[in-house]
This record gives structure tokens, C-alpha cells and sequence, in this order.
């Protein structure tokens, strides 16, 4: 194909797909004023994409914007695969794109950085971090999120709720009355954080393929975010939700007594949500501001005691925190490192192995 006319088709590419993101990113979006103009009257513009839910995030945006009130926020909740397409194709078309991005989907948001699409930027505050969050400069876990499950008090009145895998495998052969349309988990061709989340599973648990089996076998309901599992696990309608991120369900939990959450028993997987300034920014200065404050020991406190995402900074203390988690656990904990190792998932045979076994796995024999 000559050249010119490759351009054209990818820029026409772009243009769709920027028409497509920019009107659901619309519907998903909010926007935070300046609290007041700085010097002279200028104010910094700081746009950002996530994957956290706009009411979790707010406060930490409210908490920024009181240490930094010449700054307006504008947010833009996203799927992690939108938020990667959506990077990457307005960085393609030479335009500016956002100048933070926050994403549960770890091995996304770091190809995003080794890929080039991030810029190295000094974070004084991320020294505080653990090594194996930080990568270059570039890509800094900020939070300690275990994947748990959820399950319904009201159904397991009269026996306990599956503390480990081997129990749950259990359950969903024994009990196919209870559990029959009754389990649920993350659709993994549709969320980047279920993929990854599920990929960890396979590398620890030569068990973990049974597991996925008895949930076909039970009419397992499939969903792209752990809130709409914690959901429907707090309503009833589900039995159990697995590998859901704690963070969600401890936040839901607290206003629903029916709601249930197991830390797993045989071992936990934690993920944390990675931060980066595109290197296409408009503002990144003001990404770099933001960054800055929530690897902070102030933006880490905000982290975990208004959005109940365990803090990594040491200076933090109470429940929701790495040490804490540590401490009162009886699991094996398995952290993600932020690195090169993410790579792996997102090798694209590696990718397709997966996702065929797990649709293998899924199909009712």
C-alpha cells in the first residue's frame, strides 16, 4: 500500500475511533473547576483517563485540588482497553491526548510505557514506594489491591462461604442447586483486569482450569467489572463473585450487610493500579502534580481511608494498607511487580492460548 494512502486510512481510523471514545467518554466524565485562579490569573488544565468509578475517585481529586487549587480536573471513566486504544490512537493522529492515566489493567498500562507512549517524570513522593512498583520512572504502581470473592450471606446462612479455590471447587460440585446461574466472575475477553487476574491464576493454580470448567458447567454470568459481580452478589442474585477486586467490595460492603468478602486462603493475587504521564500530554506538568500526590504519603491516606484502596506508602497506617493486609492475612500473597514480566500477557499467542482454553473450559461437556 504507498504510503500517502496508508496515512490517510489510519488517520480516518483514528478519527473514527476518537468520534466513537469521545462521545462514551462524554457520558462517562466529569469536571472539577479551578477552586481559585493562581498567579496572575493562570490555572492548569489536568485531564485524566481511568478505570476507578467516578463517585470512588472524587475524593481524590478533591483532596488534590485543595493542595493544588489553581488546578481544574477533568475525569474520563473508561474500560482499560478503551483507555489503551484511546491513547494510543490520538497519540497516532499528533494530537494531544490526556496527562494522567490511572488503570487496574497493569499489563496495559505498562506495553502503553515500554511501547513508548509514557514519559519518564521525577516523582520526589515515589520514593517511598516499594521497589518492585516503580519502573523507570515511567510506571508507578500506587495502590495494594487483592482479587477476593464476594458471596451472599443469606445463601450460606446454614454453611460456610468457600475460603480457598479447593472450596469453591467443591461447592460448585456439590451444591449445583445452589449454585446453578448463582456464580460470577469477569468476562476475560472483555476486561483487561479480568485477563490478568485469570493469566496469574494459570501460572500458580495447575488447578485453576477444573475451577473455570465447574463454572461453565454451573451457567457462570460473566461481566467487564468487578462492581457489577459485588452487585449482583449483594442483591442475591448471585451465590458468589470470583476475583473481584477487594477494593470495590470493601467500599460496597459497608452499606450492605448481605455482602460477604473472602480473602482467599491458598493464595491471593494483588494487583495495583498504575499511573503514568502520556508522553503526548497537553499539560504534563499537571500529570506530573497529580502523580506526585498520590504516590504522597497525603494522597495515599486519601487512597485508603476515603476510597478504600490499600496504600503501599509505609507512613499510612490502619486496615487498608499493604502492612495491614500483610498482618492480618492468612494467605500466600502474590503482588504483581510492575516490569517486564507484565509483557507475558500481552504476548499475542501466549494471549490466544489462554483465551482459547478458557473457552474450551467454559463449554459444558
Amino acid at each position: 500500500m504507498p504510503a500517502p494512502l496508508a496515512r490517510i486510512l489510519l488517520l480516518l481510523t483514528v478519527l473514527l475511533l476518537g468520534t466513537v471514545t469521545t462521545a462514551d467518554a462524554r457520558a462517562a466524565s466529569r469536571s472539577y473547576p479551578a477552586l481559585q485562579p493562581g498567579a496572575e490569573g493562570v490555572s492548569l488544565d489536568l485531564v485524566i483517563y481511568g478505570t476507578t468509578d467516578t463517585a470512588l475517585f472524587t475524593p481524590v481529586i478533591a483532596a488534590f485540588q485543595q493542595s493544588r487549587p489553581a488546578v481544574s480536573v477533568v475525569y474520563h471513566e473508561l474500560q482499560s482497553e478503551e483507555i489503551d486504544d484511546r491513547l494510543r490512537a490520538e497519540t497516532a493522529a499528533g494530537g494531544p491526548t490526556a496527562d494522567f492515566v490511572l488503570s487496574s489493567a497493569m499489563d496495559l498500562q505498562f506495553k502503553l510505557a515500554n511501547d513508548g507512549f509514557a514519559q519518564a517524570v521525577d516523582v520526589p513522593s515515589a520514593d517511598a514506594l516499594p521497589p518492585w512498583a516503580v519502573w523507570r520512572d515511567t510506571a508507578f504502581g500506587l495502590t495494594f489491591e487483592p482479587a477476593v470473592m464476594v458471596y451472599h450471606r443469606p445463601s450460606f446462612a446454614d454453611r460456610s462461604p468457600p475460603q480457598s479455590r479447593a472450596d469453591l471447587r467443591r461447592l460448585l460440585d456439590e451444591e449445583p442447586e445452589l449454585m446453578a446461574g448463582r456464580i460470577g466472575t469477569y468476562d476475560i475477553e472483555r476486561s483487561g483486569v479480568g485477563f490478568l487476574m485469570l493469566a496469574r491464576d494459570a501460572e500458580i493454580d495447575d488447578g485453576i482450569w477444573s475451577l473455570v470448567s465447574l463454572m461453565g458447567r454451573a451457567g457462570v454470568k460473566l461481566y467487564t467489572d468487578s462492581a457489577a459481580v459485588i452487585d449482583k452478589t449483594a442483591q442475591g442474585r448471585l451465590a458468589v463473585g470470583y476475583n473481584v477486586l477487594g477494593s470495590y467490595a470493601a467500599a460496597m460492603a459497608a452499606d450492605r450487610p448481605d455482602l460477604g468478602i473472602v480473602v482467599p486462603q491458598d493464595y491471593t493475587v494483588v494487583l495495583s493500579r498504575v499511573g503514568l504521564v502520556p508522553r503526548a500530554a497537553r499539560t504534563p506538568e499537571a500529570g506530573r502534580l497529580f502523580l506526585d500526590f498520590l504516590a504522597s504519603q497525603a494522597g495515599q491516606t486519601v487512597l485508603a481511608d476515603q476510597v478504600n484502596l490499600n496504600a503501599l506508602h509505609p507512613g499510612v497506617t490502619g486496615d487498608n494498607t499493604m502492612s495491614a493486609l500483610l498482618t492480618r492475612s492468612r494467605t500466600d500473597i502474590r503482588p504483581i511487580r510492575v516490569g517486564a514480566g507484565l509483557l507475558v500477557y500481552r504476548d499475542q499467542s501466549k494471549r490466544r492460548r489462554l483465551l482459547d482454553r478458557w473457552r474450551e473450559a467454559l463449554v459444558v461437556q
